[in-house]
């Protein structure tokens, strides 16, 4: 420690050894990060910035979300570097105490089985509109049975998306994320084509919302804005397995990442908005005509966008699973080899558990709109108020100047305020649609 001043070294970033073999290369992070974030939320932003009643009050409140999305991001890594652990709860847990980590396993646990069910559940939409558009006039009772959701999503889940989750390392996402991330460009580029093109059966000047109707609905916009930009569940996973890492490198390729983001989200949320206005749907690809082209390329791609981002949530829960069995084996002195929660003997019947029961409540579930509410309040927790905690925490372990310490304190505070803030909206205002 000697040579060095108070802060210096806390601030650099350091090496975290506990990824087994880091090998991820910083473009592979990108993608891997920008995919975690190109998720449903991408169908909800044109419907979003109705909400706020406008382009520029949905704008504005992105731009105030994307400086707290990249300092969770940024707080995450420091956290990770200064506790030594390589998952999201465990260095919450590591900082904040086991307390604080046992919540954090909770709202992990729960809030990654709410998304896995609705990235099935958007994949489940697409392939019934798909099959409408192959069998056209066909009544849904006079289907063949080959085309029923239940079969068509089970068949997908069983061949594609399970095989996809089994790998151990999250740095194997990076190949897929990159075909996902194209994917969710075309979906973009379409909406931004159709805007100057014209969609079949649209009224030439949509209305347009000027101003938003209350203060409380440009609130509400901000669920959708953490349940679309939602990667910092991974954010801890992707750092312990890049092989360059360090605070500058990892803020860089946070940047980069949300930047690319935010992009394609504002690009979908205006052009889709500016070419509904009011009529928008909740799903911007149900307000196109089912019988367009290439609205079903689009429809077909994004599911491809889906079935990628799925296998990143699934590793993440897994880890959750993981750390369950690893305490529950050191609890009962079981053998070490069932000790192993990264032996193919533990990680594929968990991988299979996850895929079974998020399955089955996808195909049970009425309507993806009632839970995006609830899982944008979750998220608050793991963008804003876990990263908050976790920055308290950690400077207040490592060596840090006073007026350094006085403003990342600050900064801590107040993200733990604004998540809570969010969470307690958000969450009041989905059991109210709810009932």
């Amino acid at each position: 420690m000697e040579g060095q001043t108070p802060g210096s070294r806390a601030l650099s970033g350091k090496t975290v050894s506990v990824a087994s073999s880091p090998g991820l290369s910083s473009l592979g992070a990108v993608f891997i990060l920008l995919k975690s974030a190109l998720g449903a939320g991408l169908l909800n932003f044109p419907w979003a910035f109705h909400k706020a009643g406008g382009v520029v009050p949905a704008f504005l409140v992105e731009l105030v979300s994307l400086v707290f999305l990249i300092s969770g991001l940024v707080i995450l890594g420091y956290a990770a570097s200064v506790s030594g652990q390589a998952t999201y709860q465990g260095v919450v847990r590591g900082l904040c105490g086991p307390a604080v980590g046992k919540l954090c396993e909770a709202c992990f646990i729960v809030n990654l089985l709410m998304i896995s069910v609705a990235f099935l559940r958007v994949i489940g939409d697409q392939l019934e509109k798909l099959c409408d558009f192959l069998l056209p006039g066909t009544l849904p009772a006079l289907q063949p049975w080959y085309t029923d959701q239940r079969f068509t999503l089970t068949l997908l889940s069983e061949l594609v998306i399970l095989p996809l989750s089994i790998p151990r390392e999250i740095g194997f996402q990076k190949y897929t994320s990159i075909l996902g991330t194209l994917a969710a460009c075309y979906l973009t580029l379409v909406i931004v084509a159709q805007y100057y093109l014209g969609p079949q059966d649209l009224a030439r000047e949509p209305p347009l919302a000027s101003s938003p109707s209350s203060w409380t609905s440009v609130f509400s916009v901000f669920p959708t804005i953490c349940f679309g930009f939602q990667c910092h569940e991974a954010a801890v996973s992707i750092y312990c397995s890049m092989h360059h890492q360090s605070l500058r490198h990892w803020a860089l390729v946070s940047v980069l990442s949300l930047l690319a983001c935010c992009l394609i989200y504002s690009l979908t949320g205006v052009y889709g908005f500016l070419t509904f206005g009011t009529d928008v749907s909740a799903d911007i690809l149900m307000s196109y005509p089912g019988n367009d082209g290439v609205i079903i390329v689009a429809r077909v791609l994004f599911a491809v966008s889906i079935v990628t981002v799925y296998p990143i949530v699934l590793f993440l829960g897994r880890s959750v699973m993981q750390d369950f069995w690893r305490r529950g084996c050191r609890w009962a002195r079981g053998p070490q080899a069932l000790a192993e929660p990264s032996g193919p003997w533990v990680r594929m019947p968990l991988t299979a558990l996850w895929v079974t029961v998020t399955l089955a409540m996808a195909l049970f579930l009425p309507d993806l709109s009632e839970i995006i509410g609830l899982i944008g309040g979750v998220s608050s927790f793991f963008i804003f108020i876990f990263p908050g905690l976790c920055l308290i925490c950690a400077i207040s372990v490592e060596p840090v100047g006073p007026r350094v310490k006085c403003c990342l304190e600050a900064w801590g505070v107040l993200s733990v305020l604004v998540g809570t803030f969010i969470f307690g909206q958000s969450t009041v205002a989905a059991v109210m649609e709810l009932l």
